[in-house]
């Protein structure tokens, strides 16, 4: 049953499901569950991997997530190479040659599609809709499509509708723009000190009208909103998201265990919820981590249960 399950999602250690792994996902019952390169040997032994998952839930369509990015972010790269094909390179090919853009794009969606498929895997982090900027942080760079705004629109409207074809869900980030940051929210803290009127024209314009069922926070701090909290702990810019961006799906944090969020698991896990995201992402796969956010996560909602709902729709 969804509704017996907490509004979070873990990742995992290994190739297989430790027995502490299993009783964990049968007692706490997170929302989903993430996978990375560690997770990844071949398609034959992360698809007995995700069966195992979805057993225990009695649930085929339960949500299991990548970030499969393509570029320098490929959680597949024990199964293929993505090197050249960035976000960039798609958009720099938007710019150039629409048709072209369309055959090419699709090819590569429907490649992935497949690939996530014959895992098990159910719903990818794409599309970055974050802007590049030159002397920003090089967390974002080749992620995103264009330092254009249109074109990063534009293209996170085909990569939405061509996953959604193939029955793979999308999760837009980093809302509401990452593009500005002036280091790595893995290891620091970001501060944007652009005024609303102009984030609300640049960054934020790339993630309104979005059709994807899931959107993840920005661990960002955008000084002339909400001077202390990131995006992520922050009611102001949860509210903005909602009533300016007009984002009304599901809101996932960026993962807890990035240290630009400066503080304990269990504070950050509460302030998560408090500002208004509907579900706590923790990615390392420590067992004690995953504990505390377990019991500091309530159970989903009616609205995150009825989102779903919808999720699984395209998922035939």
């Amino acid at each position: 049953m969804i509704n017996k399950r907490k509004a979070f999602i873990v990742g995992l250690k290994s190739h297989k499901l430790s027995n502490k792994e299993k009783l964990f996902l049968k007692k706490h019952k997170p929302w989903g569950v993430i996978l990375f390169s560690r997770n990844i040997n071949s398609i034959k032994q992360t698809k007995a991997l995700t069966d195992n998952i979805k057993k225990i839930f009695k649930d085929s369509n339960y949500p299991i997530l990548i970030d499969q990015e393509g570029g320098r972010v490929n959680r597949l790269n024990k199964i293929i190479s993505f090197d050249n094909l960035t976000s960039e390179y798609f958009g720099n090919l938007f710019e150039k040659d629409k048709k072209k853009l369309k055959i090419v794009y699709k090819l590569f969606v429907d490649k992935t599609s497949y690939l996530l498929k014959s895992i098990g895997v159910n719903i990818n982090t794409v599309p970055v809709l974050d802007l590049r900027f030159k002397g920003a942080s090089n967390i974002i760079g080749d992620r995103s499509f264009s330092k254009n705004k249109n074109t990063v629109s534009k293209m996170g409207d085909l990569c939405i509708k061509l996953f959604h074809e193939n029955s793979i869900g999308t999760i837009i980030k980093h809302i509401p723009g990452h593009g500005l940051a002036n280091v790595d929210s893995h290891k620091f803290k970001p501060n944007v000190n652009k005024t609303f009127k102009y984030l609300n024209k640049n960054d934020f314009y790339t993630f309104k009208n979005k059709k994807s069922y899931f959107a993840m926070t920005a661990h960002v701090v955008y000084k002339n909103i909400d001077k202390l909290n990131t995006a992520t702990h922050s009611k102001k810019i949860i509210k903005l998201i909602r009533n300016k961006i007009g984002f009304k799906n599901i809101l996932i944090s960026d993962d807890l265990s990035m240290k630009s969020l400066k503080d304990n698991i269990m504070n950050k896990t509460i302030k998560t919820f408090k500002s208004g995201c509907n579900i706590a992402l923790h990615c390392n796969g420590n067992l004690s981590e995953m504990k505390i956010i377990a019991n500091n996560s309530p159970l989903i909602s009616n609205f995150i249960i009825k989102k779903t709902s919808q999720f699984y729709k395209i998922l035939s």
